[in-house]
């Protein structure tokens, strides 16, 4: 069947930039977001704006959601546990979910809930987007890359795909999915971790020779060890392309987790240099870089909460 509405959980960046762009292509009867009971109290009357535009898309608490044809996933990785209770109501027999949580274990969680039957995998890559004080801002929407798991069933990544190309929302099926999610995975442990330490933006860690460009790489080049260690087949074009792809951006824009360092919350450090680290330890593979930014990383978390 044809995906006709989605439910996202997640209204920070993510969830509203993809949101946003569904609803200005298929209307706002095409998409809601769908919070617990309490967060949706918490948050009653609260409008974020999206490029300084007030973002309207209907926003229902769980106790009042009814299943959707598609459920997007667009929470931090520390609030998947959470999400999936909120999730409950809203899959029903057809239901199709994709996860755009960052790291590569997410649709693992998601699946022995729900089905790997319904659930693809997926990354999002290339958005510069900036959620700050409830103001969302950003220039690259970038896009979605997802494929099937081994245990998807026929036809769920097309279905979800021919949904996405009329929402407007740019997008690939991958042959090979693990290997992006990998290369993200990759990016990820060197840009957001880089950018949280030293409180950097693209443009500083993507400066030629600097302190902040050499962790960068060092950081990436240490996962590239390790996927391949793990039967992935990263090379050095691949983390080629993930700098050039930092280098392309806003100078002045930031990811996810240097955000979390101005706003002084928790970040996804588990879900980068924590299963980095887990993994390289499995295969005897030296990863310094990121048990250094692991550390650092927490030293500051812990500072947030002193």
């Amino acid at each position: 069947m044809p995906i006709e509405n989605v439910a996202i959980i997640g209204k920070g960046a993510i969830g509203l930039l993809h949101g946003t762009v569904i609803a200005q292509h298929l209307g706002q009867d095409a998409v809601r977001f769908v919070m617990d009971d309490a967060r949706f109290a918490r948050h009653a009357g609260e409008t974020p704006t999206v490029n300084g535009a007030p973002c309207t898309i209907p926003t229902v608490p769980a106790s009042q959601a009814t299943p959707a044809d598609l459920v997007i996933l667009a929470v931090k990785a520390t609030g998947l546990a959470q999400a999936l209770g909120t999730m409950v109501p809203l899959v029903g027999p057809r239901t199709r979910i994709m996860s755009l949580l960052n790291g590569i274990t997410s649709e693992e969680r998601i699946a022995e809930r729900f089905g790997w039957e319904r659930t693809v995998l997926a990354i999002t890559q290339g958005m510069d987007a900036v959620f700050l004080n409830g103001a969302l801002t950003y220039t690259h929407p970038g896009e979605i890359r997802l494929g099937a798991a081994p245990g998807t069933a026929p036809g769920v990544v097309e279905d979800i795909a021919s949904f996405l190309a009329r929402a407007g929302i740019a997008h690939a099926i991958e042959p090979d999915i693990r290997h992006r999610m990998w290369a993200k995975l990759m990016l990820n442990a060197g840009i957001n971790q880089i950018c949280m330490v030293y409180g950097g933006t693209y443009g500083s860690a993507s400066e030629p020779d600097s302190e902040q460009n050499r962790s960068f790489i060092a950081a990436m080049r240490e996962v590239l060890a390790v996927g391949r260690a793990e039967g992935v087949d990263l090379t050095e074009e691949d983390l080629a392309q993930m700098a050039a792809l930092i280098a392309s951006l806003d100078p002045d824009g930031m990811p996810s987790m240097a955000q979390d360092r101005i706003n002084r919350r928790p970040t996804e450090v588990a879900e980068f240099a924590g299963t980095v680290i887990r993994l390289a330890e499995k295969h005897g593979i030296l990863v310094p870089q990121n048990r250094w930014l692991y550390e650092q990383i927490r030293a500051l978390e812990a500072s947030f909460r002193a």
